[in-house]
């Protein structure tokens, strides 16, 4: 059996590696380098991550298996506690910000006060229109309108009022009425898989990535420009050259439907109407912080994020890179970064192409509908931008552990 693998990011190298040994496997990558988003660029030595800050742990067992016994032995790498905060009204309070009331009331009790009684008089009947309502029944009208809808509209570079609330399932720590009184009265934390996380000794992501595709056939420089399948031959057909029994792709939903050979038009106009996001980012050196992640909500910031990459090595380096959703340039970059006296030499700049799926109104129709149409042509399609999802770095992984087995059933079962 000869299985064809679209794109050389975490999901392809990974199903890549589950499937190996129980087929001939190929990845085909259109960049020079494997990795996807993951892959960090050697800045002075520096590991510059281009699009986010990728980072290793995972709820899930099979998972944290996979990684430690196939890929990456646990003892390489570091393990690294999450100190991530938000610029708040002048003051940086805890990550995530609805356990950081205590820390609120410290400097404004009327808002502190404000927050709590919105929160718990909050009406949820897990009925939404869109994310914004979301936010207001979770957390109640202060909180959603004080930092969830205007870092949102950071983020998304949308308002949460236009967006489907599906994105947040599972990304965010929900308290209810018991841990909230507990954050009141103690320094709660949250209990995402990411408060503590993996980051290789190496201080360099690639390493993971390396270890990963270690024995994989994999075909960089490689542009997918046409696929068909050949009934006669029982095959998929790349490029009119490449055959394949099995498909699988991590090609982005808004893509594939444009290189498939007689791709209904219904299908395509789909994919014309998904929606994602770019992200812009400069690495700086900086001022020491003990933070791993600043979140910045106020709208009158320039960057949403920092991330503080040098504390992800050991030892730890005074660098971090700021993050703004878009395509934005380098002297805007730059003009923004001199306001702020924590950042003090620019070093590197990027603008990512695929960076963060869009849940508007048309997520889930579109979706839906290229999803049936390759499942039924045959594709099986993973990743994040192949399953148009945000999904962490694990997640991925998970898909791929998932998507392997389903794939050597459904092999089995046609021999």
């Amino acid at each position: 059996m000869k299985i064809g693998v679209l794109g050389g990011g975490v999901s392809g190298l990974s199903i890549g590696k589950l499937l190996r040994d129980n087929a001939e496997v190929q990845i085909l990558e259109k960049k020079p380098v494997y990795g996807g988003i993951a892959r960090t660029k050697d800045v002075e030595g520096v590991a510059y991550h281009t699009v986010g800050g990728h980072c290793f742990n995972s709820k899930f067992e099979d998972v944290l298996q996979f990684v430690f016994k196939n890929v990456l032995a646990e003892d390489e790498w570091n393990r690294v506690s999450r100190d991530a905060v938000i610029r708040f009204k002048g003051q940086e309070v805890p990550y995530p910000i609805e356990f950081a009331v205590r820390e609120i009331f410290s400097f404004d009790k009327e808002l502190a006060i404000k927050i709590t009684g919105d929160f718990l008089n909050a009406k949820d009947d897990g009925a939404y229109k869109n994310l914004e309502e979301w936010f207001r029944k979770k957390f109640g009208n202060t909180l959603a309108e004080q930092y969830f809808l205007p870092y949102n509209t950071k983020i998304w570079n949308r308002a949460p009022s236009e967006m489907d609330p599906l994105w947040v399932e599972g990304k965010l720590p929900i308290p209810n009425k018991e841990t909230f009184f507990k954050g009141l009265i103690d320094v709660s934390k949250d209990k995402m898989p990411h408060a503590e996380f993996y980051y290789p000794k190496s201080n360099n992501q690639n390493t993971f990535l390396h270890k990963l595709a270690a024995g994989l056939d994999i075909y960089c420089d490689y542009e997918v420009k046409g696929i068909f399948y050949n009934e006669g031959l029982k095959q998929w057909i790349v490029n009119d050259e490449l055959k394949f029994d099995v498909l699988v792709s991590t090609l982005p939903l808004n893509v594939i439907p444009n290189i498939m050979v007689n791709c209904p038009a219904e299908i395509k106009e789909a994919a014309s109407k998904l929606k994602y996001n770019k992200v812009s980012n400069v690495l700086w050196k900086t001022k020491p912080t003990s933070r791993t992640w600043t979140y910045i909500p106020e709208s009158d910031v320039f960057f949403h994020r920092y991330i503080h990459i040098g504390n992800f090595f050991r030892p730890k380096l005074n660098y971090t890179i700021t993050e703004v959703i878009g395509e934005k340039s380098y002297e805007e970059m730059l003009e923004n970064g001199k306001k702020d006296p924590f950042l003090i030499e620019p070093l590197d700049f990027n603008v990512s192409d695929h960076a963060y799926v869009v849940f508007d109104e048309n997520y889930k129709s579109c979706t839906d509908k290229i999803k049936d149409y390759l499942k039924q042509s045959g594709i099986y399609t993973l990743g994040r931008f192949g399953e148009w999802q945000y999904y962490n770095m694990d997640v991925c992984i998970k898909s791929s552990i998932d998507l392997s087995k389903k794939i050597l059933k459904d092999c089995s079962a046609i021999v």
